[in-house]
């Protein structure tokens, strides 16, 4: 016992000295660790030195000729910096060609690899991802139109780039990694659009996460104007400044940018960018990038977690416009206005005063890549569409109910609606409000010019590589419209009209509600398919996700859920899966499933449409297809009634069916659409008097489509495009 005593004492002595004296530990500990810290760094910097040297000097064993397969760097080093460079170009008039030509030239020269590339003959949806680790550097070489227009060579090229800029469905990140330069041929004789093409993609690309190895430059054909006499002699100065600021970046050196990069351009410390001002005196911006340093940045410092992409040069221009429609709006005004500047389309939506108040729901909305139609509806080409025009695969509506994705629609007749959910891939740029606040636009006007700014759409992908010219004369023919843009389109007060008005034209309606309308479902006529989304099931869950501006949003809820079980015709529960937030609340589901009774039911997990002030989604709440599978399984197991009909792997998508659509032991899931048009018609004719129910229009569900088939729902007649990183030869040299 005296021992143990001895030894406690002994410990009890020794840790009241450590703590006495503990500055000195930690001292000591920081002294060892700092120490440690530079014997690292200055045997780390000895080892490059000896592994590394220049190229030519005596240490290297093969002198000068030793070099890697660019010419940059011997052959020791480990890393190739620079992979090769691909010069991108669109002309009208072959200068921009001549151009790449000589570039292509220098660079070859240098021993590194290039490619020429007409923008013509180039898939940039495919192309330009791969370049985000091929380690090349991009090099574009585009002038400037009638009108401020790209060349036609490059006008797919121009109109992708805009609308992965705009689309939030795009990650911020998209082209992260891909590292450019931009050069603009253009003449500042024609003052109002002076090399805007260059300018403009040079900011799309910014947008896009890719980083500038240098400062966009311009050369101008006013040789009055062009800083070195001509545009030859333009495009001569930058060419030896990019082929200096290559040989940097081939050796790993990197030149930074010596002032702030903002909004897509570069801005020497010391000198504002007269971008704007030039822009409208006609002036060369040559002036203000002639001095700047060759550098290279990431958008990711330049992107300051900013949601909007209206330019800073253009402000002026918005306030002026907000100031217009203040004064419309106190004038007693009730209508919009619509601006385009530099790209970007503004749409004011006018108020009337409220208790002697301006009530304004929005005094400006940005819909990127959005085609507005009157005050308050909208079209816009769905990227299904575009996958299917070139065989690569439909959407989920393709497997689960026959729709030719090509051939469809995508629209809504009121871009407000009365929820702000949290994964809204809008980020609540459109308006919202629980009644109709705008002035009605007719049916037949929306309908009319949606048709015909969804064909233009269409038209545009004419010549386009790899599109199908059987599928692009067929989806000029409008078969399909998904009334589920953006919005809630049931609070369009002449939906039915607009509705009956599709059906005259042969068209299949698709119509999603956010269930807080009851008494609107109940009024609604037929349509082909209607959805309810049914983001959660319980009050607190559904508060929290959807967000909804109605006080008694709950009972709205579960009435709108009564109303579709009231239908005859095909309905449809979409759940959206968003993990840790709800995904545990299977029994609840169920129970409202009881509720509404559909047909069918939609299981997606959530789309992630990057960051955003109006929500706190990350890539962590999307669940993986195999958690969404495991979801369908459970949540079928509680409903004995409903089957697993079909998948698509790809949309992270299952389907629940009703049994009475399995007949025979087959499923009926897809849409016999002309049938379905045959009984409207009937019902047209009897007055409303004729009646008919979901059974009545079912066709059956091809095996390709069906949950369990090896193709995942992948229809087979099309090739499914796997992203790859090799580079598919494109050159034009």
């Amino acid at each position: 016992l005296d021992v143990s005593m001895d030894m406690w004492s002994y410990f009890h002595t020794c840790l009241v000295s450590i703590w006495l004296h503990r500055f000195y530990i930690y001292s000591a500990v920081a002294l060892g660790i700092s120490l440690w810290i530079v014997i690292q760094f200055t045997t780390t910097r000895a080892k490059r030195k000896v592994t590394e040297p220049s190229r030519g000097s005596p240490s290297s064993p093969e002198g000068a000729s030793d070099k890697l397969g660019n010419g940059c760097a011997p052959r020791q080093a480990q890393r190739i910096h620079v992979a090769g460079v691909k010069i991108f170009y669109g002309s009208q008039t072959g200068t921009a060609k001549r151009f790449a030509k000589a570039l292509a030239e220098a660079v070859f020269s240098l021993n590194l690899p290039v490619e020429i590339i007409n923008m013509e003959d180039y898939d940039p949806e495919d192309g330009l991802v791969e370049e985000t680790s091929s380690r090349n550097i991009c090099v574009f070489l585009v002038a400037t139109y009638t009108e401020g227009q790209p060349p036609e060579s490059a006008v797919w090229f121009c109109k992708w780039l805009e609308e992965a800029a705009n689309d939030f469905r795009v990650g911020k990140s998209f082209l992260q990694g891909l590292r450019y330069a931009v050069f603009g041929l253009g003449n500042s004789a024609y003052v109002d659009h002076y090399n805007t093409v260059a300018r403009r993609m040079d900011r799309w690309l910014w947008m896009l996460s890719a980083s500038r190895i240098m400062a966009r430059a311009e050369g101008d054909c006013n040789v009055a104007q062009s800083k070195h006499g001509s545009i030859e002699a333009d495009f001569e100065a930058w060419k030896d400044k990019f082929l200096t600021q290559l040989q940097a970046l081939c050796r790993g050196e990197k030149k930074p940018c010596r002032g702030k990069c903002k909004k897509g351009k570069c801005k020497t410390s010391g000198k504002q960018s007269k971008e704007s001002s030039d822009h409208e005196h006609g002036t060369s911006e040559q002036d203000n990038t002639e001095a700047e340093e060759l550098f290279e940045t990431s958008s990711e410092e330049e992107a300051g977690g900013t949601d909007s992409v209206i330019d800073v040069e253009d402000l002026g221009n918005v306030m002026g416009h907000m100031k217009k429609a203040k004064v419309l709006l106190l004038e007693g005004v009730w209508n919009v206005h619509s601006v385009n500047h530099s790209g970007y389309h503004l749409v004011y939506f006018m108020c009337q005063f409220l208790q002697a108040k301006l009530s304004c729901l929005m005094i400006c909305a940005l819909f990127s890549g959005y085609k507005l139609i009157g005050s308050h509806s909208g079209v816009k080409l769905c990227r299904w569409t575009k996958s299917m025009l070139r065989g690569r695969g439909g959407c989920y509506k393709h497997t689960f109910y026959g729709i030719e994705s090509h051939r469809c629609m995508e629209a809504t007749p009121s871009l407000a609606c009365a929820n702000k959910c949290v994964f809204c891939w809008r980020h609540h740029t459109n308006p919202v409000g629980t009644e109709w606040r705008w002035r009605m636009d007719q049916p037949e006007q929306i309908l009319q010019e949606a048709l015909e700014k969804h064909q233009n759409m269409i038209r545009q992908f004419k010549g386009v590589s790899g599109v199908k010219a059987a599928r692009l004369e067929e989806a000029l023919a409008v078969k399909h419209c998904a009334l589920s843009l953006v919005g809630e389109p049931i609070m369009y007060p002449q939906i039915n009209h607009l509705v009956r008005l599709l059906h005259q034209q042969g068209i299949s309606t698709f119509l999603v509600t956010n269930a807080q309308f009851p008494e609107e479902i109940r009024r609604l006529e037929p349509v082909t398919q209607l959805y309810v989304s049914v983001d959660a099931s319980t009050k607190e869950s559904l508060k929290r996700i959807d967000r909804p501006l109605f006080k008694d949003f709950w009972q709205r809820f579960l009435d709108s859920l009564k109303a579709l079980a009231e239908k005859q015709q095909r309905t449809v529960y979409r759940l959206t899966l968003v993990k840790a937030w709800n995904v545990d609340e299977l029994k609840a589901y169920a129970d409202l499933i009881s509720l509404g009774k559909p047909d069918f039911i939609e299981v997606k997990g959530v789309t992630y449409c990057g960051e955003s002030s109006a929500s706190s989604l990350t890539m962590a709440n999307v669940p993986w297809h195999g958690e969404v599978l495991s979801f369908v399984q459970e949540l079928a197991r509680l409903l004995p009634d409903y089957g697993i009909a079909c998948e698509h792997e790809h949309s992270n998508c299952l389907l629940l069916a009703h049994c009475k659509f399995q007949v025979d032991g087959e499923w009926r899931t897809w849409i016999d659409y002309g049938r379905f048009q045959e009984l409207v018609r009937e019902r047209e004719r009897s007055g409303g008097t004729r009646t008919f129910t979901a059974a009545e229009y079912t066709a059956r569900t091809p095996p390709w489509a069906l949950f369990g088939a090896k193709e995942r729902g992948f229809d087979p007649l099309d090739v499914r495009f796997q992203r790859k990183n090799k580079a598919r030869d494109t050159s034009g040299c």
